[in-house]
């Protein structure tokens, strides 16, 4: 039975696995429009993301059970294997058996494990433009990813440069397409 969150979410997975096997050897130190975070950084930001989806969703445990244990390089000496086994983890966490209605602690307090899907496909899509314009390839995101991206952040992105983690919402040039519009929304120029 298809699920539409877990196609999004696999979409996001696989757009931003394409971007990282894409990753030149000499392009790991490069800048990201993500302020001061160069490739490396990036991915070991997403990397990161998804080794928590494991123990927050499967395993019932909370963020003080995990502590630091994701904190730092989770990249190691290879940083595209590292990628593809936190997101290998993550996909088969989301995808179990009842995980949807599981609730998991966030940093903001319980969630369902849906909302929690949803937010990691809104960050595996905007960080794979971040990525894409730091290696210098193909920056278009596919529509539906865009259009599902929007809709989730729509409600909260006024609030998310408070957080410290975002720039302030740009304002979108007259006639803006869908993608320029989620992008400026979270801070990103284009």
């Amino acid at each position: 039975m298809d699920d539409p969150l877990l196609d999004r979410h696999d979409e996001a997975l696989d757009l931003f696995t394409d971007r990282v096997h894409a990753v030149r050897a000499d392009q790991w130190g490069a800048p990201t429009p993500c302020a001061s975070w160069s490739v490396c950084d990036l991915v070991n930001h997403l990397t990161s993301e998804q080794l928590w989806v494991p123990p927050l969703v499967s395993e019932g445990r909370t963020m003080a059970d995990v502590g630091d244990a994701f904190d730092g390089d989770v990249l190691g000496d290879d940083p595209v294997a590292a990628w593809d086994r936190a997101a290998g983890g993550a996909r088969a966490a989301f995808a179990g058996r009842g995980a949807s209605e599981r609730l998991v602690e966030l940093s903001y307090g319980a969630t369902r494990a849906e909302a929690y899907c949803s937010q990691m496909v809104l960050d595996a899509v905007v960080h794979t433009w971040d990525l894409s314009r730091g290696i210098g390839v193909n920056e278009r995101l596919p529509g539906p990813l865009v259009d599902f991206a929007l809709e989730e952040v729509g409600p909260y992105a006024d609030s998310l440069s408070a957080s410290g983690m975002f720039d302030a919402p740009l304002a979108p040039p007259p006639g803006a397409d869908a993608q320029t519009r989620l992008l400026a929304m979270l801070g990103r120029g284009v």
